[in-house]
């Protein structure tokens, strides 16, 4: 989650005048570790020449409401005037993002808008409680939450069976009800076509149609998560990674990442263990606003003294 960090980053800076551009610069190269120890060197981006220049140009206006921002408006999900649009990159996704946006959470914090900047065709940004029901569309819909029940991505093919006509019963209770004999025949034939639609699944990675991600501090989750239309869903847990984010929460593990981190990484283990493709960074321009960021404020912090 994010603000206008840059214009905060610019001021503090300034602040900091005693050190030039020369002398920050010389600062760096004498302490390699600080491009060393960047998780996010290795990504395949696009240029980020175009963020170079807005961000010594400064905040420039929205050209929808007229905002004064830096690089782009995170009330109307556009670059401002000085990021022209065909500078930004496009990421195609597998499949569609809805982001359950808590009301409290300040706009300018939030990394969510980073997925609709970037994957506009893709990704939806709903503010709770204006939220979709889901209730229909189970079978092809996940959410991504860690908890007792969740599952992790690879079984995904597996568990979303549980939710379609030919999968296991609703509920153990309805299977209970049959006789014996015949609950042990249609388990044998829900077990046949839960297999041979995993198989399916798995060659085509068709299944899942959605997944819902929540954007919301951790403490601000539970109002969101018990949410009756949320219910039912499968939950979908990340493989332990830790965050880059520069607005970590405070007493709260590094393994819990921002929200376009969350996204990022769990493609990339889609793209991995369903559509059992080898991955070559197609999704990495997800991160072409966050990286930079983390960049400029880590040698920002070096250039003050901060490491």
């Amino acid at each position: 989650t994010m603000s206008s960090n840059s214009s905060t980053l610019l001021n503090e800076e300034n602040a900091q005048g005693a050190k030039t551009s020369a002398e920050c610069l010389e600062s760096l190269l004498q302490t390699p570790s600080s491009f060393q120890d960047n998780p996010l060197q290795q990504l395949q981006l696009a240029s980020q020449e175009v963020l170079e220049k807005a961000k010594k140009s400064g905040r420039s206006k929205c050209p929808r409401c007229n905002s004064s921002r830096m690089f782009y408006c995170y009330t109307c999900f556009v670059p401002v005037e000085t990021v022209p649009t065909k500078e930004i990159p496009t990421v195609k996704l597998p499949l569609k993002i809805d982001i359950i946006k808590h009301p409290n959470e300040t706009d300018g914090k939030s990394t969510a808008v980073h997925a609709k900047l970037l994957a506009p065709d893709d990704v939806t940004i709903y503010k709770y409680p204006c939220i979709p029901e889901y209730g229909e569309k189970r079978h092809e819909i996940a959410l991504i939450f860690p908890g007792p029940n969740s599952v992790s991505v690879k079984d995904i093919a597996f568990h979303l069976q549980k939710y379609t006509k030919k999968g296991v019963c609703a509920s153990d209770d309805d299977c209970c009800r049959e006789p014996l004999l015949k609950q042990a025949k249609i388990e044998h034939e829900e077990e046949k076509n839960l297999n041979e639609c995993i198989s399916s699944s798995r060659n085509d990675g068709t299944r899942l149609k959605k997944i819902i991600f929540i954007d919301s501090t951790w403490n601000q989750t539970n109002k969101i998560i018990t949410d009756e239309r949320l219910q039912g869903l499968l939950q979908i847990e990340l493989k332990t990674r830790k965050t880059c984010f520069w607005r970590h929460q405070k007493g709260k593990p590094d393994t819990y990442l921002s929200t376009i981190e969350a996204i990022y990484y769990f493609l990339v283990d889609y793209h991995q263990e369903i559509l059992k493709e080898s991955y070559k960074g197609q999704y990495d321009n997800l991160l072409f606003f966050f990286s930079f960021m983390y960049t400029l404020i880590k040698d920002a912090k070096c250039c003050a003294g901060k490491e």
